[in-house]
């Protein structure tokens, strides 16, 4: 796979019926390993190892709606108190970050209502964080789960 922009981390793979998996520590088994999924297993352990996330509050390809359809998110970041903290949508490292992904982050997220969200192809990172006028501030890097946690129940 390719070497991603974000930190390396410690991971277990086993091949299943010619196909190579990844341990996922969020969802405790191994998952089909894609371009998306090595970029989304990254960002795991960013999150957990970088920005102090707890990993019993991330949650993996949750299902929300959107226009009476059934949309999975790639990894949903809660509060303390269970309420959506940090939106992440994960791209391949081959794929560009054309304003549709943004478009789609901000649209699941009309439903969702996490105040900080990223969209990532593990190779460029982009954050922001949504105004109380429901304007978003894009932000150079991603504050800490505690920094994220104040003001935001």
């Amino acid at each position: 796979m390719l070497e991603l922009s974000l930190p390396k981390f410690e991971y277990s793979l086993r091949e299943k019926n010619g196909k190579l998996n990844i341990y996922d520590v969020v969802r405790k088994k191994y998952v089909a390993l894609t371009p998306e999924e090595w970029v989304r297993q990254h960002f795991v352990h960013y999150l957990k190892n970088s920005k102090a996330v707890p990993i019993n509050l991330i949650n993996i390809e949750g299902g929300t709606r959107l226009n009476h359809l059934k949309k999975r998110t790639d990894i949903m970041v809660y509060s303390n108190e269970l309420k959506p903290l940090l939106l992440v949508e994960c791209k391949s490292p081959y794929e560009d970050l054309l304003q549709h992904a943004v478009f789609q982050i901000e649209r699941y997220n009309q439903v969702i209502q996490a105040p900080f969200l990223a969209l990532t192809n593990g190779l460029i990172h982009y954050y922001w964080k949504k105004e109380k006028d429901t304007t978003y501030h894009p932000l150079e890097d991603l504050p800490s789960y505690t920094e994220m946690s104040i003001g935001y129940p």
